[in-house]
C-alpha cells in the first residue's frame, strides 16, 4: 500500500468501479460528496457518474419531495443535518435559498463534460463537487445558466462551451432520462445510491461500508425481489 498526502492508496491493477447515482439538488448527495472523494482517493476507485431526475424517482418509489413530507420528519431532518455538518466538518446552510431547483441543466453540462473528458477527468470530478455544494454551502441557482457556467469554470472546465452542448444537443437530455430510467430498473429509490458490484449502497451515511467492501474484497451482496406479507 502506498500513501497519497498522509493517506493509504490502494493500488490495484484493474481499480474498482463505482456507479454513482445522484442529483446536484440532493442534500445527502452534497454532505458525503468531500467524503466520496477521499474514499475513490484511497481506494483509486473508478467513478461512473449518473445524474439523475430526482423528483421522478421520488414519485415512482414512495419517496416524496421536502416540502410534502410530514412537519415531525421535517423537524427530525433538521437535527441530522446539523449533526451530520459537524460530523463531515463542512459548511452547510439549513435552508438555503434557491432550493428546490431543476438540475437538469447543469446535468447534462456534466455529461458533455463527462463526454469530453471522460469520468476519470479531476476537472470533471471537481465540477461534480460543485454541482453538489452550489445549493447547500453556497446558495446558487443551480438551475441558472449563468451559475453553471461559472462553477464549471472553478472547476477548469470550458463552461461556455459545455453550456452551448448541453442547451443543444438532445443526446444529453436522452441521457439524463435514460440514466433515471436505469436507476428505476435497479431499484434505486433515492441519492446519493452508490453501486459497488452490483451491490446497493444507499445514503452518504453508508460511505464506511462501501470503503470496507472494496478493501476487504468481501462478495457483494445484491438485491433480492421483495414482496410484502
Amino acid at each position: 500500500m502506498s500513501y497519497m498526502f498522509g493517506i493509504p492508496v490502494i493500488t490495484v491493477a484493474n481499480p474498482p468501479v463505482i456507479e454513482f447515482y445522484f442529483s446536484f439538488v440532493s442534500l445527502w448527495s452534497y454532505i458525503g460528496s468531500r467524503r466520496f472523494q477521499q474514499l475513490v482517493k484511497k481506494t483509486n476507485a473508478q467513478v461512473i457518474y449518473k445524474p439523475i431526475d430526482l423528483l421522478y424517482t421520488f414519485s415512482i418509489s414512495g419517496g416524496l419531495p421536502v416540502k410534502q413530507r410530514a412537519p415531525q420528519r421535517l423537524a427530525y431532518r433538521f437535527v441530522e443535518m446539523q449533526r451530520w455538518r459537524q460530523i463531515r466538518n463542512i459548511p452547510l446552510v439549513l435552508q438555503p435559498k434557491f432550493y428546490p431547483a431543476d438540475p437538469s441543466l447543469a446535468h447534462r453540462v456534466l455529461l458533455a463534460a463527462i463526454k469530453e473528458q471522460g469520468n476519470d477527468s479531476p476537472r470533471v470530478n471537481e465540477f461534480a463537487h460543485k454541482g453538489l455544494e452550489a445549493v447547500w454551502a453556497r446558495e446558487l441557482e443551480v438551475a441558472s445558466a449563468e451559475v453553471i457556467v461559472q462553477l464549471a469554470n472553478e472547476a477548469g472546465l470550458d463552461g461556455k462551451n459545455l453550456l452551448e452542448q448541453a442547451q443543444a444537443e438532445e443526446e444529453l437530455r436522452e441521457k439524463e432520462e435514460y440514466l433515471t430510467e436505469e436507476a428505476n430498473e435497479r431499484q434505486v429509490f433515492g441519492a446519493p445510491f452508490y453501486f459497488y458490484r452490483d451491490e446497493p449502497f444507499w445514503g452518504q451515511d453508508r460511505l464506511e461500508m462501501l470503503e470496507d467492501i472494496i478493501e476487504s474484497e468481501r462478495e457483494p451482496v445484491t438485491f433480492q425481489s421483495a414482496q410484502p406479507g
